[in-house]
């Protein structure tokens, strides 16, 4: 089952076409996504994408053959799109005032453990290093500073998050009229209010 996994990873890779911007999800990793809202749980199957990512890239840098450079190119851009979207889904959850403390637990150990095997790919200076060299040392420090966050106190990331974002709302405001700041705070409230009155069949933590 891993195989056919990493099969299908490898195939979308080589027959994607080409594009000013990729998403770093296959269709059917994105349909995945959009099923999963709990942000426990959302967190875990980032991470399963995540080391799917990074087998395949042992994989790729197990064998130099034609072409080689530029798929391990493209996986690496990925990893670091799904980390970005762990750190994503994890200060939204924090925004939300969600437990999440069972996803970070296990984003904590994927995350120390892909480290160590990209800083392996980085140190065996494969010979076409200089063709993806850029895109491995960002994987290399995004994954680090996800564990950085990650290893936060997550009532302290908590008051870190609203705190930036109260800053970025007065900094808009700021740039606004008196009359445009009043009818967006009236908007604001009226939005929060049907959403506390809206009745929903969802799962607490579902959008």
């Amino acid at each position: 089952m891993r195989l056919l996994l990493l099969a299908g990873l490898l195939l979308a890779l080589v027959s994607a076409a080409p594009a000013a911007r990729r998403d770093f999800l296959t269709a059917a990793e994105a349909d995945q996504v959009r099923l999963v809202q709990e942000p426990n749980e959302r967190l875990k199957l980032y991470v399963t994408f995540a080391r799917q990512r990074i087998d395949l890239l042992k994989q790729l840098f197990m064998e130099e053959k034609p072409g080689r450079s530029s798929l391990i190119h493209q996986t690496l851009e990925d990893y670091t799109g799904i980390i970005d979207a762990v750190d994503m889904v994890c200060d939204d959850a924090l925004r939300r005032r969600i437990e999440i403390a069972d996803g970070m637990s296990a984003v904590l150990k994927a995350e120390k453990e892909m480290l160590e095997a990209l800083q392996s790919f980085e140190e065996s200076e494969p010979k076409d290093l200089e063709r993806y060299e850029f895109v491995l040392a960002r994987a290399i420090e995004t994954t680090e500073d996800s564990i950085e966050l990650a290893s936060e106190d997550l009532q302290e990331r908590s008051a870190e998050v609203l705190e930036r974002e109260r800053k970025e709302k007065a900094r808009i405001e700021a740039m606004m009229s008196k009359e445009e700041v009043k009818e967006k705070r009236a908007t604001e409230k009226k939005e929060a209010q049907q959403k506390r009155k809206a009745p929903t069949l969802r799962r607490p933590g579902e959008k």
